[in-house]
């Protein structure tokens, strides 16, 4: 097992509870405020995408590490797409968030380069559950076009996955790193489903699925 696979891992290990609830039906049910209908469904689709593309652009200006640069500047502008594609089955060009997400005012804290890797990978993670999720109301709605559009946002998120991997191992060259780039994709997700809590409970939501 390489480093990088024992990261992933760990920190899969470490959220099982968080990922497991991030990816159930409550976690569209927060993100659309309780009105779990297409067009909600796309502005919380759009707002995850225009923050992830305005931080991996964020990270790319800033990053002094080539091979993490060259993957910031490659994952923002895979977010970009996705973002203008949602925009598009939305049919409001003129429709920008003015929110930030929890998740992405953490990662947007993180400046080293370890960090940011170790955060890039816990956003992954964490964004293949709703991902999931989004797939499925379409599904359900009978709309396999558009669920098809997000099973494809789903393939590059597994191709930054690999992006990740990839760059853990070229930039951890010890133990501390490993570490610090463990709880920075653990800080990730924890940031994710503590604004999943937070939501379902301000809503009168229990955030435990009903099992």
């Amino acid at each position: 097992m390489t480093d990088s696979e024992a990261i992933l891992d760990a920190v899969r290990e470490d959220n099982q509870t968080a990922l497991s609830r991030l990816g159930s039906s409550k976690s569209l049910y927060a993100d659309t405020g309780g009105d779990i209908d297409t067009e909600p469904v796309l502005r919380a689709t759009a707002d995850a995408e225009h923050a992830a593309w305005e931080t991996f652009l964020e990270w790319a200006d800033s990053e002094a590490h080539d091979d993490a640069r060259e993957a910031f500047e490659a994952t923002a502008a895979e977010e970009q797409d996705h973002y203008e594609t949602v925009l598009d089955h939305l049919g409001d060009d003129a429709y920008e968030p003015d929110e930030i997400p929890a998740l992405h005012e953490y990662l947007r804290g993180l400046e080293s380069t370890v960090e940011r890797v170790g955060g890039f990978l816990g956003r992954i993670l964490a964004s293949k559950r709703s991902k999931e999720q989004v797939v499925g109301y379409f599904v359900g709605d009978a709309d396999p076009q558009t669920a098809g559009v997000f099973r494809e946002f789903g393939d590059d998120l597994d191709a930054q996955l690999e992006r990740a991997e990839e760059l853990l191992e070229d930039v951890c060259e010890s133990d501390e790193d490993r570490e610090r780039a463990q709880e920075a994709a653990n800080g990730a997700i924890e940031a994710a489903y503590g604004e999943y809590v937070e939501t379902l409970e301000a809503m009168g939501a229990n955030p435990k699925p009903i099992c």
